[in-house]
């Protein structure tokens, strides 16, 4: 007999499903297609996934009323990763709940709203939007060649393989494969012997019917923690021809990547589920490329994939478990070799997919790509490069040589683990300046829902510069203030129950109608991302024996370094004090790379030299990394940046 399943409802946006009693509320969610944020990892101890019960049957959870509070729990608000189904409901899904198509992704220097794909016009050149001096090598894996063969005769009985040679000499391919010999011989007689061969790293995968030898496409995707972008590519001309983003649905799962290989430690079924749900989004971004460009998606033959070591074995199918327990040891640093339909990627069946090869560690294929997107492999000048996020990756090149490291920043940067806190999306506060009072910019013009990642920076290093904020990271008293204080400022400052807040917006300003603060606990967690930053990067230099300003550059990579502003990241202590003008942002290095390796075998070939050569540092073997943490746990006493703007 057939369990009964329960109908729930998603409002406002109409969506609906059918459920089995018992089943977690985000579950159904992520049936309906939304996907709720969970920084927690669906413990129950953020609050971000909060759904109203309209009408039905759901009784709260034991975590319930002490992370959302008496009042919420009797307004009918639920845990949605708690929550389980009993019955038949309707459920109102507040925005601040969602991560969906609103979000705000940085592609390259540009950002453009995921589900929007976008066909880039003619003559838009692989680097020009880049940043980055010199020109891309266009030497991909794939080429198309069309021939006219020589019809057999009795004076000609080579065989068809033969015949395909000597047309395409001096390319020349590796023995045929047996599905190809298969089709071959009806391709050839059917197409009267003209069509165009398709010759993917020296093998010959297809014989297409016509001249299509100016139909050659591949996708670079930069597979994020929280976000994925894929890049359509002309592999002839090295023109990008589209670009779409995409929220990573593995974040139902958790926000970091401990939460996924917990999944995959704990869950038998949890590397299936997680690897499924990140082939089919890219698969998404597939379907939207080809719909917003109108080619043949049987004419995309490579994918070429960079991310951190957990994202890439996990789109892979390999177990991170290993990763999550000292000594942290991933399963591949060389590039393993990949089909598309070993993966289950829609594109042609016998396209290939290039991974990234890694570093060790942490330290990933996006890393990698990093590297080969800003050059650093060929800088003679002592350049450091830091990409900042949930992990943040580090290296250093001195003297020819470099070294690597990554950091347990957590999620403070991207808005979780903060009481206010969000992703940047309509509706975040991106940008604040405090002169008399507090003003704000927030995202979509709209009413502000939440603080993201560049806001946040931007409040504690002005807070910091008013003296409102102390070294320590302790909110001072209204009393304690400097007596310059601007009066609106002062009564920001909020006692309750023994502690201080600072209030950012009051109720009537916000979407949620309920005041906004930052409250010390908020500046606690941002103090622990910025203090594993920072304490990454004085190991590096420490370990060369280097100081900040020995530095020529510092290259800023990944969508979040673009929207904060240096000089409150150097206030904060985020970022070495050093001058303003050696600090740049590089944009989506990772993506860029990904693109590099797509254009050019060469540019693969050094992946995997770059990969062998950095050096990795494991910073729990560190008998200083705890004294730097602790050092920068506490934030600079003075402005290292006065008279630096951005």
């Amino acid at each position: 007999m057939k369990r009964q399943e329960y109908k729930i409802s998603f409002e406002p946006t109409g969506r609906q499903v059918y459920a089995l009693p018992g089943t977690i509320l985000l579950e159904a969610a992520a049936q309906a297609g939304l996907i709720l944020q969970t920084p927690c990892g669906g413990a129950g101890k953020c609050g971000k996934c909060r759904l109203k019960v309209v009408s039905g049957m759901c009784p709260p959870s034991a975590n319930c009323r002490p992370t959302l509070g008496e009042t919420e729990v009797a307004q009918g608000y639920r845990l949605a990763c708690q929550a389980r189904i009993q019955g038949d409901l309707v459920v109102e899904v507040p925005v601040t709940s969602l991560f969906e198509s609103q979000q705000q992704i940085l592609v390259q220097a540009a950002s453009m709203p995921p589900g929007s794909a976008k066909a880039l016009s003619p003559g838009h050149s692989a680097s020009a939007e880049t940043g980055h001096p010199g020109e891309m090598e266009l030497c991909p894996a794939i080429s198309k060649h069309f021939v006219e063969l020589d019809m057999p005769s009795q004076t000609d009985a080579r065989s068809d393989v033969e015949r395909l040679r000597l047309g395409l000499w001096p390319l020349g391919f590796d023995p045929v494969g047996i599905r190809l010999l298969r089709l071959l011989p009806e391709l050839l007689r059917r197409q009267g012997f003209r069509g165009t061969a398709v010759v993917v790293d020296g093998d010959l995968v297809d014989f297409e019917p016509g001249d299509t030898s100016s139909q050659c496409y591949g996708i670079a995707v930069d597979i994020g923690t929280t976000t994925l972008v894929g890049t359509l590519v002309n592999l002839k001309t090295g023109l990008d021809m589209g670009v779409e983003a995409k929220i990573n649905p593995q974040t139902s799962y958790g926000d970091d990547v401990i939460a996924r290989i917990r999944k995959c430690r704990e869950d038998a079924k949890g590397l299936a589920q997680l690897q499924r749900v990140i082939i089919g989004a890219v698969n998404e971004i597939v379907d939207e490329l080809v719909r917003a460009t109108g080619i043949d998606r049987a004419h995309i033959y490579e994918i070429v994939m960079a991310g951190n070591t957990t994202m890439q074995q996990i789109v892979c199918g390999i177990d991170p478990s290993a990763l999550g327990e000292l000594p942290f040891v991933p399963v591949f640093t060389d590039a393993p070799h990949l089909n598309a339909s070993d993966l289950a990627l829609d594109i042609n069946q016998c396209g290939k997919v290039f991974v990234f090869p890694q570093i060790g560690g942490f330290v990933g294929g996006d890393t990698v790509a990093g590297i080969v997107a800003s050059r650093l492999d060929r800088e003679t000048e002592t350049v450091l490069f830091v990409d900042i996020g949930t992990n943040g990756e580090i290296v250093l090149a001195h003297k020819g040589q470099m070294i690597a490291t990554s950091v347990a920043a957590g999620p403070a940067f991207e808005g979780a683990r903060i009481s206010c806190g969000m992703r940047a999306t309509n509706g975040a506060i991106e940008k604040v300046v405090m002169d008399g009072d507090l003003c704000m910019n927030v995202i979509g013009n709209t009413r502000p829902a939440g603080l993201c990642g560049s806001g946040l920076i931007d409040t504690v290093a002005e807070l910091l510069r008013l003296g409102i904020l102390d070294p320590t990271g302790r909110l001072r008293t209204p009393d304690e203030v400097p007596s310059a204080t601007a009066p609106a400022l002062r009564k920001r400052l909020i006692e309750q129950d023994g502690h201080v807040d600072f209030l950012l917006a009051h109720k009537t300003e916000t979407v949620s109608g309920k005041p906004m603060l930052l409250t010390q606990r908020d500046v606690r967690e941002l103090q622990l991302a910025n203090a594993a930053i920072s304490a990454g990067i004085s190991i590096l230099l420490e370990l060369e024996g280097l100081k900040p300003m020995d530095l020529s550059r510092v290259l800023l990579a990944g969508a979040f370094g673009n929207f904060i502003r240096r000089n409150h990241a150097r206030r904060i202590g985020l970022l070495p004090p050093i001058p303003c003008d050696r600090i740049r942002f590089i944009g989506n290095a990772s993506s860029l790379g990904a693109k590099r390796a797509l254009l050019s075998v060469a540019e693969k070939q050094a992946a995997a030299a770059i990969a062998r050569a950095v050096r990795h540092v494991d910073l729990s073997l560190s008998p200083d990394f705890q004294t730097a943490f602790s050092s920068a746990m506490l934030f600079p006493e003075e402005d290292p940046g006065k008279g630096c703007e951005g």
